[in-house]
């Protein structure tokens, strides 16, 4: 009777690791292809916010206090930002009425907030550093759209756009601030509502638009009556100032309606 011979393949024991290291390899090369053609963002573990720079904006900046004026046009690194004592500003804001300022986090992937980007990153100790007006216009006036953080930045764009034209062209910048309120739903855009609050109310009580002025005042009040703890919530006293200018608003619609007719 014939006999059988069985034969049997021995693998190697690292044969396992190699296959692990050649799915890796096979991984990267897909992640980079994705990146080169703008389907995802290139995000180092330095960077997984999805924010790499902090731009702070006054509105009104000529008309801002000297504190508030000089900390205008601020970068700060994501870094400084989440310290617990961060604050914009060196010093108490010196205005009664308190200034307005917009803390905006952006990726910045179009090239003239790469640059900003590299300067953060080189400046010592990541230090903040300032833009000049100059610098600020370029930077918002960049080609964003066409870059691969567009969506990621819209509405960061969309405030700064609001904040650095709201006094020459005040209708499309309190849609921007409107929208503002509607879309803010990402930690990043968290610190954007209070103010978009304040400067929306501004606005339109300046363009005598009373009664849409006093809905909004009532909007904030419910929107933070029970959030008082939460980290973005305002302060007692932007809580106080938004009582005052609603008590103020108040008065001016009872005026008109008491005016006597021609």
């Amino acid at each position: 009777m014939p006999m059988e011979t069985t034969s049997s393949i021995v693998l190697p024991d690292f044969l396992p690791y190699l296959l692990a290291i050649f799915g890796l390899l096979v991984l990267w090369q897909y992640y980079q292809l994705r990146v080169m053609k703008g389907r995802i963002l290139a995000i180092d573990i330095f960077d997984r916010s999805g924010t790499r720079l902090y731009l702070y904006v006054v509105t009104d900046n000529l008309q801002a206090c000297e504190v508030c004026r000089s900390a205008h046009g601020t970068v700060y690194p994501p870094s400084e930002v989440m310290k617990s004592r961060f604050s914009p500003i060196k010093e108490a804001c010196k205005s009664p009425d308190r200034c307005i300022g917009f803390l905006v986090g952006l990726y910045g992937a179009w090239p003239e907030a790469n640059r900003i980007v590299e300067r953060l990153r080189s400046s010592r100790k990541r230090e903040p550093i300032q833009l000049d007006e100059s610098e600020l216009m370029d930077m918002i006036l960049g080609p964003w759209e066409r870059s691969i953080s567009a969506n990621t930045d819209r509405l960061g764009i969309s405030v700064l756009e609001a904040v650095l034209g709201d006094c020459s062209n005040p209708k499309p910048a309190m849609d921007k601030y409107r929208e503002t309120l509607e879309y803010a739903k990402e930690v990043r855009h968290m610190p954007l509502i209070v103010p978009a609050y304040f400067r929306l109310v501004e606005l339109l009580a300046r363009q005598d638009h009373t009664t849409e002025a006093l809905y909004l005042i009532e909007q904030f009040e419910k929107r933070y009556q029970e959030a008082k703890l939460t980290p973005y919530a305002p302060t007692e006293k932007q809580v106080g100032l938004m009582k005052i200018k609603k008590s103020h608003l108040k008065n001016a619609l009872r005026s008109i309606a008491t005016a006597p007719t021609a």
